[in-house]
């Protein structure tokens, strides 16, 4: 048992259910993001369940049915929970929470995405909000203290501190430039969508939402395939945590970054070493990242994210681009609009290109 912080069993829920389409084309319907090893030689995936065991006794991992076999490749000791149905993070953690509950009994949950970067004192938090969860009964969400006005992330507006922790005044969906600045410089966090809670605290709120239905299901023993079919796809952010008002916030002080788009490379590695040549015929760092295995040659060209498997990319004249060779797939986007990547795989699912 995790000592210091709780006397209940601490369970670490890794979600690895979605495929990342910002991450295209590395990511495809058939490879999500969290089986990539973008960082480093382990996968996304594995990455997240070794941070998991050290903050919980068991490791949990909620995926789609489609992706389930490939797990163990990636978790070999931890549970997997299937998703009976792809209807985001609000249903999924709902079964997953009932499963856990089920299995494991009085607990905290722990919910871990499986596409974060985190250092320094990450588990010391973890363990911090686990025993807030325990002790107040209150859903748990971990807000990252901002270094950038980012418009790529949701804030969290805190109310007035209790130590560990603040009830959460208000969620902010992800805003324009002049508005993060404005929620940085009055104290709000990023939304991590990383959470603690109790089971029964989880699904107490959850009655109380448009999960009612898959709640009252699970508990009356209804099949899981059964009772997904009528429930609505909502995030748990908008379904359960901006409806109730036993949320509460805590202050995380770690390293964190969403590897959730091409852009983001450029926060969490360092510069190749790729470069225009000297006259010593050694390479000048150009601010150019290289992501995956790729070889890359530049020519008057700076601060690009190229990712690759098994290419060698050549770069002349061009700044500030995101150019991705995966497979017989080529995305080249500036870095700034990144985020635009998921409009498009929309696109590429209509056509059945994705």
């Amino acid at each position: 048992m995790v000592v210091g912080e709780t006397d209940r069993p601490v369970v670490a829920l890794v979600l690895a259910g979605g495929t990342g389409s910002r991450l295209y084309p590395a990511s495809r319907s058939d490879r999500p993001k969290q089986f990539l090893s973008l960082v480093g030689e382990d996968s996304l995936l594995a990455r997240t369940v070794d941070r998991a065991r050290d903050v919980a006794d068991e490791v949990f991992v909620s995926t789609r049915p489609a992706f389930a076999a490939d797990v163990p490749d990636h978790a070999p000791d931890a549970e997997v929970v299937v998703e009976p149905a792809a209807k985001d993070t609000g249903p999924a953690l709902v079964y997953a929470t009932h499963r856990i509950r089920d299995a494991v009994g009085d607990c905290v949950v722990v919910v871990l995405p499986s596409d974060h970067r985190v250092g320094g004192a990450f588990a010391d938090v973890m363990r911090r909000g686990a025993r807030v969860a325990a002790e107040t009964d209150a859903l748990v969400t971990f807000g990252v203290e901002p270094t950038r006005p980012d418009t790529g992330y949701g804030y969290i507006e805190p109310g007035a501190s209790r130590g560990d922790y603040a009830p959460v005044a208000a969620f902010h969906e992800k805003p324009d430039a002049e508005t993060a600045r404005a929620y940085v410089d009055a104290g709000h966090y990023w939304n991590a969508g990383i959470f603690a809670w109790t089971p029964d605290a989880l699904l107490a709120a959850a009655r109380d939402s448009p999960l009612s239905d898959l709640v009252a299901d699970l508990a009356a023993g209804v099949d899981a395939e059964r009772a997904f079919e009528g429930v609505p796809a909502v995030s748990v952010d908008y379904g359960v945590m901006e409806r109730t008002a036993n949320a509460v916030v805590v202050p995380a002080s770690f390293e964190w970054d969403d590897l959730g788009s091409w852009d983001a490379f450029d926060r969490v590695r360092d510069g190749d070493g790729g470069g225009e040549t000297t006259d010593d015929g050694e390479s000048a760092d150009d601010g150019t990242v290289s992501v995956g295995d790729v070889t890359v040659r530049t020519l008057d060209a700076a601060d690009n994210v190229v990712a690759g498997d098994d290419v060698h990319v050549s770069l002349v004249g061009v700044s500030d681009l995101a150019v991705v060779s995966w497979d017989d797939r080529v995305l080249v986007v500036p870095k700034d609009r990144a985020q635009d990547v998921r409009t498009l795989v929309d696109e590429l699912k209509r056509r059945g290109e994705f």
